[in-house]
């Protein structure tokens, strides 16, 4: 376990937060972070402790904070689109997604079937990336190196099929409002269906390390219990909240992208501890498994992006034969495209839970108002109620099973 410091109290709102008790020296008030390598990013952490049982827990954020909502702001429709890869790092295809949805909601863009199939089976492979990165990091939280390397080893597939398409491992911004910015290689198909036909007993090798090991068992059932109306109360979404027994996925709620053509299921637990987050997790994984060998079975030709030259840049074929093209593109690419008066709200099914963005246009070619609804803000929440009379060694597994990105919390 990383060092834990001792601080003083010295605000009024700390004194307001925490018991009379740690004021009058009977318990340990201890500062976690802000770079404790179990916190999943940049987060400081004021523990106050009886014993080793944690009495409070106050998250602090806002060390990474970036200012990415207001610099949006700043930059016309198409040049922000930048800015979402940077939120949840390990969801950048997923952050573009709700981007360019709520960017086409408002200007009422279609998009092609073909560029619609793209963005699934990339979302689908976003979401096992950034689960196995989870499942590398928490595991290895409670000394399980064996499946850090493991789940990373997959992940680096992953990576590299985003590189083959978009010329980027993470920060991608493949997708562009009206489709995506260019058409798949050949190679494509290949690379995905080899991915797919392997990860199923990779998944089982995972779980014969975790499953039933009777230490990652002791460290995780029972620890962290949200019962299924503390989750609706705290406004819990995601991989936490069904593992509370809430059947909810944007998904089948309110299916985006061609979602209510794909035949899968929303994994459950009842249980709401460290352990049936777990197992929502590994279920999600074999789950898009599923989406994508459809996606991939029902692969159609056509367009990759819209015709709707208003919103979207012409063939880059074009720009060596046409002069009208030149301009477009240019003029597309520095002052933009006006988007109505209005406002949107689009939400999305990132692995983290429900990550939303509210766009308001005020008829020029920058958004009036940014703001994201992102999943690890909102489940952070639950952390200071949920602490609460556990080890402190427990808290590590809690951590690891909420997560949460700081880049998401703080934006």
């Amino acid at each position: 376990m990383a060092q834990l410091e001792s601080i003083k109290v010295t605000t009024d709102e700390i004194k307001h937060l925490i018991s009379n008790r740690a004021v009058e020296g009977e318990t340990m008030l201890l500062n976690m972070g802000p770079q404790h390598p179990a916190t999943h990013g940049v987060l400081r952490m004021l523990v106050e402790l009886d014993g080793e049982t944690v009495i409070n827990c106050i998250p602090d954020i806002g060390f990474l904070h970036t200012g990415i909502e207001k610099n949006m702001e700043a930059k016309t429709y198409m040049k922000a689109e930048v800015m979402t890869d940077r939120l949840d790092y390990l969801n950048t295809v997923g952050n573009n997604l709700a981007y360019v949805l709520a960017v086409e909601k408002l200007v009422e863009l279609d998009v092609p079937e073909r560029a619609q199939v793209i963005r699934v089976i990339m979302t689908e492979l976003q979401r096992i990336a950034s689960h196995l990165v989870w499942m590398g990091t928490a595991a290895m939280d409670l000394a399980a190196m064996t499946v850090f390397l493991y789940s990373f080893r997959e992940r680096e597939d992953i990576l590299n099929i985003l590189e083959m398409v978009s010329g980027q491992r993470m920060m991608t911004t493949y997708f562009r409002p009206g489709g995506v910015w260019r058409d798949v290689p050949e190679e494509f198909e290949k690379a995905v269906r080899d991915f797919i036909d392997i990860m199923p007993a990779r998944l089982d090798e995972y779980e014969s390390l975790l499953t039933e090991n009777p230490i990652f068992i002791d460290r995780t059932k029972g620890i962290g219990v949200i019962p299924k109306n503390k989750a609706l109360g705290w406004g819990l979404t995601g991989p936490i909240a069904r593992g509370s027994g809430i059947d909810y996925d944007i998904r089948k709620a309110h299916p985006y992208t061609g979602y209510e053509n794909y035949d899968f299921d929303v994994p459950v637990q009842k249980a709401g501890d460290v352990y049936a987050r777990y197992q929502v997790r590994v279920e999600e994984m074999r789950q898009s498994l599923r989406i994508i060998d459809q996606a991939l079975k029902a692969f159609p030709k056509g367009p990759f992006r819209s015709n709707n030259r208003k919103f979207v840049p012409p063939p880059r074929a074009e720009l060596g034969t046409s002069m009208e093209a030149v301009i477009h593109h240019f003029k597309l690419w520095t002052e933009g495209f006006d988007a109505p008066k209005g406002s949107v709200y689009f939400p999305v099914e990132s692995p983290r839970g429900e990550l939303g963005i509210f766009l308001e246009g005020d008829g020029g070619p920058k958004p009036y108002r940014v703001h994201w609804r992102t999943p690890s803000f909102s489940n952070l929440q639950v952390l200071s109620w949920l602490a609460k009379g556990h080890y402190v060694a427990d808290l590590i597994a809690i951590i690891g099973s909420i997560d949460f990105v700081l880049g998401d919390t703080d934006r």
